[in-house]
């Protein structure tokens, strides 16, 4: 979805307009409600913005601070971890976790050290940090954290997990805006941005908006095939390989 003229017009006037109730006013938009990834996709940007009011209707950025979390499609993962033994590294302890995000931003208007409390953070995955991946088994509490930390960080290596503690700027105390880059290599699936206003360390309201990103084209129709027709697609790949190392092999042999 494109950025109107009259957006940010809009919001303000959906936001007095509900400006009756009694729990803040939490207005969320989100620039694209669709991305498609193509061949050659190199990333994209998000802008996730909005307006927000108090129950009276005054204008209220400078007495609420806002957290906006992007999160990426769950899924179940394995984290490995190799140690060295005699002379060899080799995989050693490892342990599952049932729901790991496979994309998460967090962008805040402070530092979320200076909003909230370390509990508050936690229920509301404020932070990277703070997510709950959900770990299978019995296990150590600090073996979990190792894992924890190590998966937070390699996904932080790959671009997926970020946060920006000074990535949300409100307007005229009535509008908000964070930006969040979504990379090359991002899972499809539903993403869930959702926005939080927050006063005296706690929550007092929070809005979802949500945020498609799926493959088009010809990367669409490969991804359907194997979803659908799981033993053709591996057919017909296998049948290309050797096709491509038979034709490469005699082109080879005439040189």
């Amino acid at each position: 979805m494109r950025l109107g003229v009259f957006k940010p017009a809009l919001l303000i006037l959906a936001a007095f307009m509900l400006s009756g109730q009694r729990d803040a006013i939490l207005v969320p938009e989100v620039s694209q409600n669709e991305v498609q990834v193509r061949q050659g996709f190199t990333g994209t940007e998000l802008l996730l913005f909005g307006a927000i009011l108090d129950p009276a209707g005054r204008r209220a950025g400078a007495q609420y601070d806002i957290v906006v979390v992007l999160k990426g499609p769950t899924e179940p993962i394995r984290m490995r971890e190799k140690d060295r033994i005699a002379l060899i590294w080799m995989n050693a302890e490892s342990t599952d976790f049932r729901s790991a995000p496979s994309f998460f931003a967090v962008a805040a208007s402070r530092p979320i050290n200076t909003i909230v409390d370390d509990r508050t953070a936690a229920i509301y995955e404020l932070g990277t940090q703070f997510i709950q991946l959900s770990p299978t088994g019995e296990i150590d509490p600090e073996t979990q954290q190792r894992f924890a930390s190590g998966l937070v960080d390699l996904r932080q290596r790959q671009g997926l997990y970020k946060e920006d503690m000074d990535g949300v700027r409100i307007s005229e105390q009535v509008l908000y805006q964070a930006r969040i880059s979504l990379p090359s290599n991002v899972q499809t699936g539903r993403y869930t941005a959702e926005t939080f206003a927050i006063t005296n360390g706690q929550v007092i309201a929070s809005a979802i908006a949500n945020v498609e990103v799926r493959k088009v084209g010809l990367e669409r129709f490969v991804e359907v095939a194997s979803q659908r027709s799981s033993f053709l697609y591996g057919l017909v790949a296998v049948i290309l390989s050797i096709s491509m190392g038979w034709i490469a092999g005699r082109l080879f042999a005439k040189l």
